[in-house]
């Protein structure tokens, strides 16, 4: 009909609005919404109205980029078993030449040890404060020394002592300086390690001053030297399954090491006299042999991390004999306790 034409005769005109009744309700609901609920995002232009499958607002994360694993240098990991071994046999056949009033040679090749490790873990943490540190941590050790060959009775508290005083003159040695203050915290395992480490050595100097202290040492360093180089040899031609893409090492390893550092020790506590028993050789061998494979282990993880950082890192040699040096520095400690328990 057209705009200008009359209605017809009867009809009544069509009304610009409902009279009457309830507006019809919308697809929605009452307020106009979609029944969706909640406004419709606006799209923009050439953006279609499903999103793609893997689209990150659906909640798939985008795809990670590999990394690829650190590949195992065999011969690496086999000169560090080696370096594992010696070390290892070199502390049990210098505990045996002590004595009664000769302990001067046994105490000499720890203090070897100790200046190596406090060369290796100053360079690998490189704290603030380095010279100090380095310097409380030669310092720490020669007293160390000279408390665990001159204290009487023979007993690991004074060596206590010479660690808290020795950790709080390296800590207030980083503090002199400004710009060493904001990195003190951060620093603080480091620095723990240290002084900690070298201290830890002289607990076989004590052990050889009292009885069954000398096969006490053979035992537990034996099984922890071999724990060492099993699990390093067992890396090198299978490390796997590899427990982190970023470090060579295997579980593998890990296990076998303490297992056969385990067999190692039970063997030599049957041709030791009373009290040892294969049992009690077992036990400690296992606690000693766990200790040092999970230090090295964790010396791994942490050198890892610093590369990951962007943190500077230590030479060739200092990163990978960093390890087995870690793994005996505990082992000294958990074998006098295991000889005040166990026998």
């Amino acid at each position: 009909m057209l705009p200008s034409s009359r209605p017809e005769t009867g009809r009544e005109p069509w009304p610009e609005q409902p009279s009457s009744g309830p507006p019809a309700p919308r697809a929605g609901g009452d307020d106009g919404r979609s029944e969706r609920g909640g406004p419709r995002r606006a799209r923009r232009d050439g953006e279609s109205g499903r999103r793609p499958a893997g689209d990150p607002g659906d909640g798939h994360d985008q795809d990670v980029e590999e990394v690829p694993p650190v590949e195992v240098r065999r011969t690496l990991a086999l000169a560090v078993a080696g370096f594992a071994v010696l070390l290892g046999m070199g502390l049990v056949l210098a505990a045996q030449t002590s004595g009664p009033g000769h302990r001067l040679p046994f105490t000499a090749v720890i203090f070897g040890v100790q200046a190596l490790s406090v060369l290796t873990w100053t360079m690998a943490f490189r704290p603030p404060a380095l010279m100090t540190v380095a310097g409380v941590g030669a310092v720490a050790a020669i007293v160390a020394d000279t408390v665990a060959v001159r204290s009487d009775p023979a007993r690991l508290m004074p060596l206590v002592q010479v660690l808290l005083v020795g950790l709080v003159a390296a800590v207030v040695g980083q503090f002199v300086r400004r710009v060493d203050r904001a990195q003190v915290l951060e620093s603080l395992r480091g620095t723990v390690l240290i002084v900690a480490g070298v201290v830890a050595f002289p607990t076989m100097i004590v052990l050889t001053r009292i009885p069954m202290g000398t096969q006490v040492i053979t035992v537990c360093l034996a099984a922890a030297g071999v724990a060492l180089a099993v699990a390093r040899i067992t890396d090198a031609f299978a490390a796997w399954p590899r427990l982190a893409p970023q470090v060579p090492r295997g579980a593998a390893g890990v296990v076998g090491g303490a297992m056969i550092g385990t067999m190692v020790s039970a063997l030599l506590g049957s041709y030791l006299v009373t009290p040892f028993t294969p049992t009690r050789a077992a036990i400690m061998g296992l606690v000693a042999a766990v200790v040092a494979v999970l230090a090295d282990l964790a010396v791994g993880f942490a050198e890892a991390g610093r590369e990951m950082a962007g943190e500077p890192t230590a030479g060739w040699a200092i990163q990978h004999i960093q390890g087995p040096l870690t793994g005996l520095a505990l082992a000294a400690p958990a074998a006098y306790a295991l000889c005040k328990l166990v026998l």
